[in-house]
């Protein structure tokens, strides 16, 4: 899994960027608010990213903040969602507007996003409505430990995820972990949920 790439942007696209790491070019999606993230002139950058393997194709999706990328990971977990779907939610709106239309039940914002039908937009809230809610509280709460328990659980249950784990009992395991651990390290957290 590639997490993240830096280097020098060598091509800004609406839809795609080429980021040159060290003599070697990556072509890299982007919604438009990493677009717009990106500043015109700039030299340097650097992409949190998501790989997508498939039988046809590797893709690498870039993201300016991890919190576009994990809005990102949520929005494709839905049923009907793939890639292209989450990126064009992106591009409509920020992750804030987004995920407060997911929270209120908002869904005719969601509908009026390109390729959104009123049954995914129902699934969208149906599926997410608890974990944005979850997830908003939590970063909400302010303190710098809470943010960084907020994105030790998300790389944990990224990998629980990749391990084979379903998605809901690694959640509710990592909360319980969490509270009893706060302090605890994504690999900690790992090993205790696979026990």
């Amino acid at each position: 899994m590639i997490a993240y790439l830096k280097g020098k942007l060598a091509h800004k696209d609406r839809t795609h960027v080429i980021i040159d790491v060290q003599g070697v070019g990556y072509e890299v999606k982007i919604s438009l608010q990493t677009y717009d993230a990106l500043a015109d002139g700039i030299e340097l950058c650097q992409l949190f990213t998501h790989l997508q393997i498939k039988e046809d194709s590797h893709t690498l999706v870039g993201f300016h903040t991890m919190d576009e990328k994990y809005l990102f990971l949520d929005l494709i977990s839905v049923s009907g969602i793939g890639l292209s779907t989450a990126l064009v939610m992106l591009s409509s709106f920020s992750s804030g507007e987004i995920r407060s239309a997911i929270m209120n039940e908002n869904i005719g914002l969601i509908q009026s996003i390109k390729g959104i039908g009123s049954k995914t937009a129902q699934r969208v809230i149906l599926e997410l409505k608890d974990k944005c809610k979850k997830d908003t509280l939590f970063v909400e709460a302010g303190a710098a430990s809470h943010d960084k328990s907020f994105g030790v659980k998300h790389e944990a249950l990224a990998a629980l995820v990749t391990l084979g784990l379903p998605r809901v009992a690694a959640e509710k395991s990592l909360d319980q972990l969490l509270k009893a651990n706060p302090d605890a390290t994504i690999e900690q957290l790992i090993k205790l949920a696979l026990r």
